[in-house]
């Protein structure tokens, strides 16, 4: 296994948790809420940025972004711990049925819901 693997950071997310007695707060419900907290964080950073902006930040608010990036995938990856879901195999899933409501011929250059999309699309 590769040691930048998805399932040894889950092993050792878990380890952290178990260690520190805190399983008995890592519940889905209060994971999913504090993944969510993450992501509001992450948000800020962009909150009155123009889009060029966005793409150019500066070397510390690009360390500050890549630090709430990383509270989200650890919050996300304890929370399919706890559900046991393989979050790869959930995104191969995913990526199958966006590539078939979202066909490159029908969709290409625009950013719609897939229900928006008509006949004339």
């Amino acid at each position: 296994m590769p040691s930048d693997s998805l399932d040894q950071l889950r092993q050792q997310l878990a380890e952290f948790a178990r260690a520190r007695d805190w399983q008995q707060f890592h519940s889905p419900k209060n994971l999913s809420m504090a993944l969510i907290a993450e992501a509001a964080e992450l948000v800020e950073h962009f909150q009155w940025l123009t889009e060029e902006a966005s793409r150019t930040l500066s070397d510390d608010k690009r360390h500050e972004v890549s630090l709430e990036l990383a509270d989200i995938l650890i919050y996300l990856i304890r929370t399919a711990d706890q559900l046991n879901i393989d979050l790869l195999q959930a995104a191969a899933e995913k990526v199958a049925i966006n590539e078939s409501r979202y066909p490159i011929e029908r969709v290409r250059g625009q950013a719609k819901r897939a229900s928006e999309y008509t006949d004339q699309d």
